[in-house]
């Protein structure tokens, strides 16, 4: 009798076993409770930057497929994950981009994803739960966050990632690179006297596609770790109503900032649009005087499949030798983007992206 009461008690356990092996509970970003394997060896990025994250963790070789913005060719490319990893453009597809999933071009997978990540999950894109209830895949939300206000986020979801992945030690050494970088930024900077700060404003901003140069980020991170004057970030601080990305040309013109930047986003356009053709031809920004006096530079793109967090890194650094050189003498802003995309994508990409961009990035503009 006790042996059969012992043979029930270890069926009711293998009963309560799932059978993919599911192992451990997890919170992802948005509260969810996830059960997940011990050891996972094959996931996919769903959503805006997910993949970009994974690629940090140096857990890149484990994704099982990738979404169609990865297999797309293009002229511009200004994702250094991808540029530094062109087998993704081999990867089967699994969904569209911006979180546009398959359920059923997942159940197709060989191997299958043990976990799905998932980024901008409440905004776009399918939604989680039913995702996985669709494919019985964990599914894993993370909040992509930013270099400002929610960097904490960031930092959240890559630890969990690294949880899921088996990466913790490289998260923290991410976390502590970024703080390092940007701590170093404020310790340049951070002691300027307000007559030595310039006003500054970044047009060209893309947002879901190229703009021109009315396009901006009034929190545009380069310029609040260099401690410089964003003019539309004050504008915004003075409670005068301005769309995120939008300013008006008459306001930039009555601003004339000391020294302009482009987001060389807006490079494609094309040769007859864009924020590089309006500085060039249009007769109101003609009068600015960084355009007649040729301080208008060039910095990389700040969203391409949202924020490229060592992009912004990178800009920030050039940022800081054009307004401050002498603080920033020892600094070789395209040497230090390198430094910055190999520890965070594994490879050296300035060259291939500023090449992308007609070499006008860390560069004064043409204008004239």
């Amino acid at each position: 009798m006790k042996k059969y009461h012992l043979v029930c008690a270890i069926f009711i356990l293998l009963l309560a076993v799932p059978a993919n092996g599911l192992a451990r509970s997890l919170k992802d970003s948005s509260g969810r409770e996830n059960d997940i394997p011990d050891n996972v060896d094959q996931v996919i990025c769903s959503g805006s930057g997910c993949l970009r994250l994974l690629t940090y963790l140096g857990a890149q070789d484990r994704i099982a497929a990738v979404d169609d913005i990865e297999v797309r060719r293009r002229k511009f490319d200004a994702r250094p994950y991808a540029i530094a990893n062109p087998q993704f453009k081999k990867m089967p597809i699994f969904g569209e981009f911006r979180g546009h999933d398959n359920p059923e071009l997942i159940l197709t997978l060989e191997p299958q994803p043990q976990v799905i990540f998932k980024t901008y999950s409440s905004s776009m894109g399918y939604d989680p739960q039913e995702l996985q209830d669709k494919t019985g895949i964990p599914v894993v939300v993370l909040e992509y966050g930013n270099l400002g206000k929610k960097r904490p986020a960031l930092y959240n979801s890559l630890r969990i990632m690294a949880k899921v992945m088996g990466k913790e030690q490289r998260a923290e050494e991410i976390i502590q690179y970024i703080d390092g970088l940007i701590n170093d930024l404020s310790r340049r900077t951070g002691d300027t006297p307000g007559q030595e700060r310039s006003t500054v404003f970044l047009g060209g901003v893309a947002f879901r596609g190229p703009h021109g140069f009315q396009s901006t980020e009034p929190a545009y991170p380069p310029f609040q770790f260099v401690n410089a004057i964003n003019l539309a970030y004050e504008a915004g601080k003075a409670g005068k109503s301005l769309a995120q990305s939008d300013i008006a040309k008459e306001k930039i013109i009555e601003w004339n900032p000391d020294v302009l930047f482009l987001d060389l986003a807006t490079l494609q356009l094309g040769d007859d649009a864009g924020g590089l053709f309006e500085l060039r031809t249009d007769p109101a920004y003609r009068m600015l005087s960084a355009v007649k006096e040729g301080r208008v530079y060039g910095v990389l793109p700040y969203n391409w499949y949202t924020q490229n967090f060592g992009s912004i890194l990178a800009d920030a650094y050039f940022i800081g030798k054009v307004l401050y050189p002498d603080r920033f003498a020892d600094v070789d802003p395209a040497a230090k983007a390198d430094e910055i995309y190999t520890f965070l994508v594994g490879q050296p990409v300035f060259k291939d992206m500023n090449n992308l961009f007609h070499g006008m990035a860390f560069k004064p503009v043409p204008v004239n």
